[in-house]
């Protein structure tokens, strides 16, 4: 492979909704900056904006506060939020989307010029090229370089402190080091890790885009950053088949979720979002399936709307309707539970970070779906940690440089950084060689099976979807030694291509946070949130386990579980933590 060596002030990794607001960020208010923002994909459709959304999910509508979004998510999380987190992210919900509006995203707007919501926090927009608009605002800043096509896959780091980051060209034979002074890891959450709804050619239709596959967790789990609540898994309840949104259904027109008799079960079980597929789950395992979300009394505008809503973010959906004959009007739409992910801008999961997005990695950050403590983000939340981000990386960034700029420090550095670099570039040829010696792989284990044995291991042992999202101590104790077999393997599978190299390497970050997501579930001796975490030894709620479950990899391979104590928001506060030992790991 060809070798190219890049330094700058600032390497984003990730080119979705955080990084992309993170690097406008900088390009707006820190021009003095050199900042590159690598992106595995392209950043103009990458992400989970992708193929657009059609409405603001997180917004403060009129006559709500940011306090009372902190609470509806703390009630739907049970508890096990950063109150903290959550109020710094809500503050800032509107002004980013005044920012979107501004740089051309299209807000519906009422006669009198006010917001259309829809529910307490939501607003429509045409939001189709929402993605496309942000990507443009990044290169339209001067100090911001933008690489497409490159995939990172490990932090240079030493001694808690992180000092730049490796990667490959994902379409030609390119190696990347890059040397810089803070990073901001904005890649997202983990999706493929469980065995999905649909096998074969379909099994990449799925709720979460199938190219997240944990890459920053991985990078940071390696490195031995603190993570946060990887047993809260996010189960999304989707239309079945085509695995497209409810939230359409059940909010725009008012759909309750009944079963094959008639019967209304939502009110039964709750209404957060766990217990809404927990009773779905629930109903079905004991024989009054199908479920559904009963659109039958909707009126033929509201069925139109429907068509165009899905036309717009599920296509598969609207097609299924027509293809069938029977629209939602006619029939009412069957729902299912997804396969288990970990995303931190749904559930809590993701990076230990402070409020202004540090990570316990000095000179790394984390914002959107990669941070954990503040779940219920969705877009805005994910502009917003960006944003965070961005002003405590150039807050901190001239007091990091200084400490790197002393020369006896700076050239011990050069050559941990070259070492890394050599070992890290040697490692990825190992897998291209691998192809030159066919005869010698012939029994070996394809990139495709790999895939697939993982995510057996993983339904079966750790919760998936055949085991109606339920495990025990024993089940994970399986899961264990099948993850970890199969990362013995790993070294033996051949890439015939930088795109075999990719998906070599998407499997390698999955196998690290599938035992990350062992260990956790492990961990919280309850069961808080049907479904997400269903622990059949320990089925109910403990008033113990009102606290975060946290890990850390230790250099041996081990993960060790560190429980801390909740953070709540003190009123008249900044709503900062003040847990002085987590301080102290900060500052250190």
């Amino acid at each position: 492979m060809n070798n190219t060596e890049l330094e700058a002030d600032v390497l984003i990794i990730g080119g979705g909704t955080a990084g992309c607001y993170a690097a406008y960020t900088l390009g707006q208010n820190n021009k003095d900056l050199k900042v590159i923002i690598v992106e595995k994909a392209n950043i103009k459709r990458s992400g989970c904006l992708a193929a657009g959304v059609n409405a603001i999910n997180a917004y403060i509508t009129k006559g709500r506060t940011a306090q009372q979004y902190v609470d509806y998510c703390k009630k739907d999380a049970d508890g096990i939020v950063r109150e903290d987190l959550l109020l710094s992210m809500s503050n800032r919900l509107n002004s980013v989307t005044k920012v979107m509006e501004d740089l051309g995203l299209v807000i519906l707007k009422d006669s009198n010029g006010e917001y259309v919501s829809r529910g307490n926090r939501n607003i429509k927009i045409n939001g189709e090229n929402i993605k496309p608009i942000l990507a443009d605002a990044v290169r339209q800043q001067p100090n911001v370089q933008i690489l497409n096509h490159v995939n990172i896959t490990d932090l240079i780091y030493r001694d808690g402190v992180v000092y730049g980051a490796v990667g490959f060209s994902t379409t030609c034979e390119e190696f990347f080091s890059f040397k810089c002074v803070n990073v901001l890891i904005a890649t997202g959450g983990a999706a493929g890790l469980y065995r999905p709804n649909n096998p074969g050619f379909s099994r990449h239709k799925m709720w979460y885009p199938p190219f997240n596959t944990g890459a920053g967790y991985a990078m940071g789990i390696l490195a031995g950053a603190e993570m946060t609540t990887f047993e809260m898994r996010f189960i999304a309840l989707r239309c079945k088949d085509t695995i497209a949104p409810t939230g359409t259904i059940a909010q725009g027109v008012g759909a309750k979720q009944t079963n094959s008799r008639g019967e209304v079960y939502e009110s039964k079980y709750g209404i957060t979002t766990s217990n809404r597929l927990y009773g779905t789950v629930t109903e079905n395992r004991e024989g009054r399936g199908p479920c559904y979300l009963d659109t039958t009394h909707i009126s033929s505008e509201q069925e139109e709307d429907l068509y165009k809503a899905y036309l717009n973010m599920a296509p598969s959906q609207t097609l299924k309707w027509l293809e069938s004959g029977a629209g939602p009007k006619g029939k009412p739409v069957e729902i299912e539970g997804t396969e288990p992910y970990i995303v931190g801008g749904h559930t809590a999961s993701g990076f230990w970070v402070d409020n202004d997005r540090r990570t316990t990695i000095k000179g790394l950050y984390a914002a959107g779906d990669v941070a954990g403590g503040a779940p219920q983000k969705y877009v805005t939340g994910a502009l917003a940690e960006g944003e965070i981000a961005a002003e405590a990386i150039a807050q901190d960034i001239d007091s990091k440089r200084r400490l790197e700029t002393q020369k006896d420090v700076t050239e011990n550095i050069d050559l941990f950084i070259r070492q890394i670099v050599t070992d890290k570039f040697r490692e990825y040829e190992s897998y291209l060689k691998n192809k030159d010696n066919v005869e010698d792989f012939v029994a070996t284990i394809t990139i495709d099976q790999m895939e697939m044995a993982m995510q057996k291991a993983m339904d079966e042992y750790a919760g998936g979807i055949s085991r109606n999202y339920q495990y025990n101590e024993a089940e994970l104790g399986l899961a264990r030694e099948h993850i970890e077999r199969l990362q013995r393997i790993l070294p033996q599978l051949r890439a015939v291509d930088m795109d075999d190299l990719l998906r070599i390497y998407e499997i390698r970050e999955r196998l690290i946070v599938c035992l990350n997501v062992i260990a956790h579930l492990k961990a919280r001796k309850e069961t808080r949130w049907h479904s997400f975490a269903e622990n059949t030894d320990y089925p109910d709620k403990s008033s113990k386990w009102l606290k975060y479950v946290n890990s850390r990899r230790l250099p041996d391979g081990e993960i060790e579980i560190i429980e801390r104590n909740l953070v709540e928001h003190i009123k008249g506060t900044d709503g900062h933590y003040t847990d002085p030992s987590i301080l102290a790991r900060y500052s250190a």
